[in-house]
């Protein structure tokens, strides 16, 4: 493979005269937005209390997710309702205090979710996820990762028949809509396709396009160190002392007081408290996961989705990580990992996980909109304030083409997809 240009000189070549940018957040979102800036010849300084991808992008499943055209909707039938309320699986779990603070937000998504209206917002959300494996590979080819990365997909197993027979409906649906590809295993294949496991299921579907990622982490690393070959500055800082002045916006970092003409909030599930200090009151919540790395036992060939069961179980640089659901809490809340207790019972019953790799799990969070779509654009009532968070679950799926996307709107470049579903303008 040959890398492509560490600069975009095309798109240097129909921008607007190249100005300064502070990009506060290095997950994969920011990380990305600050690449994509760079290649078009902006000076750009990236903010972050830790080192970048240490936080949310260090933590999910590893997945990019090419099949997932459709946001996750908030269930609507009673029995999984009742489940969820009942605390019984690894898919959800919640805090009874955090619940009367995500009320308003929470309703927003179930009215977000009936069949007409997430029909709508999944048009939306696929315009992104179509771009997301064409707009990783540049930048995985130029940060040197290919050795992070396999590109044969992951399977979604499935313990019931009825799960599976269903799983199937939906798979051929989004095939014919949107061109994803997958293909059926029966219990037999699965078992030839993964021998590590001690069980025998239903089947599997194949999603055949999906890449995943042996170090979610790393690999927002690599494309950090790329930025910083395209001189993109590297700061520790506080993102909450942000503030407008005369001139744009400055940030206070470790080496001093930083300014520049413009600022990108991409601080994931931290976005919300930034900009409800800037006056702006987005229906946003957190969905809190957690996971643990298993060594000592085979390690399955590809990530697998347990359905049935409601978690993931990937090979990664560090072991077999088992990921869970949502967690409904404060977003500063203490652990409560009783999902991944749950999970690692689940999974054990798939495959042999007998030594936990981390003393405590890791716990993260993904940032969410109330209408599932992410917010990226301009700040409708602050010159040069630029937002670009709300990815949900697809935040490592979706960062270069929404870091893509944000650099085209502030240079005042033809968009790559009409932005205007995901401008902030749309919550009044």
């Amino acid at each position: 493979m040959i890398p492509a240009p560490l600069v975009d000189r095309e798109a240097m070549s129909n921008s607007r005269t190249p100005t300064s940018v502070l990009v506060l957040g290095a997950g994969m979102v920011g990380t990305c937005t600050a690449l994509h800036l760079a290649q078009r010849g902006h000076t750009v300084t990236l903010v972050d209390r830790r080192e970048p991808g240490r936080e949310t992008s260090y933590g999910n499943a590893g997945i990019i997710q090419r099949e997932a055209v459709e946001p996750y909707a908030f269930p609507r039938e009673w029995a999984t309702l009742a489940r969820v309320a009942l605390k019984r699986g690894a898919d959800v779990n919640y805090h009874l205090g955090a619940l009367p603070g995500l009320a308003a937000p929470l309703l927003r998504y179930w009215r977000h979710s009936s069949p007409a209206r997430h029909a709508r917002i999944a048009q939306a959300h696929e315009r992104l996820i179509a771009h997301c494996l064409s707009e990783h590979e540049p930048l995985i080819a130029q940060a040197g990762a290919d050795d992070l990365v396999r590109r044969d997909g992951y399977l979604a197993v499935f313990r019931k028949p009825a799960s599976l027979r269903a799983a199937q409906d939906d798979a051929r649906r989004l095939a014919d809509a949107c061109g994803v590809r997958h293909a059926v295993l029966d219990a037999g294949q699965l078992l030839q396709t993964e021998p590590a496991l001690r069980r025998r299921l239903a089947g599997a579907i194949h999603w055949l396009d999906p890449w995943s990622v042996s170090d979610p982490g790393g690999l927002v690393a690599r494309y950090a160190a790329l930025a910083q070959r395209l001189g993109v500055r590297m700061l520790q800082g506080d993102a909450t002392t942000l503030r407008a002045t005369s001139g744009g916006w400055q940030v206070r970092s470790a080496e001093g007081v930083v300014d520049a003409e413009h600022a990108v909030v991409a601080l994931g599930p931290w976005s919300d408290a930034l900009v409800r200090a800037l006056g702006y009151r987005f229906p946003l919540f957190a969905k809190r996961g957690y996971h643990r790395h298993y060594t000592g036992g085979q390690a399955p060939r590809l990530s697998l989705l347990d359905a049935d069961g409601g978690l993931v179980i990937a090979p990664m640089q560090r072991g077999v990580r088992i990921t869970t659901g949502a967690e409904f809490a404060r977003l500063d809340a203490p652990p409560t990992p009783v999902q991944l207790a749950r999970a690692h019972a689940l999974a054990s019953e798939l495959l042999v996980l007998p030594q936990p790799v981390e003393p405590e799990p890791w716990l993260g969070a993904r940032p969410c909109t109330a209408d599932m779509l992410p917010v990226i654009g301009p700040a409708p009532r602050h010159r040069g304030l630029w937002f670009n968070f709300g990815h949900a679950h697809q935040g490592f799926t979706l960062g270069p083409v929404s870091g893509r996307l944000l650099a085209e709107l502030i240079e005042g470049a033809r968009p790559l997809v009409d932005p205007a579903p995901y401008a902030a303008q749309r919550f009044g």
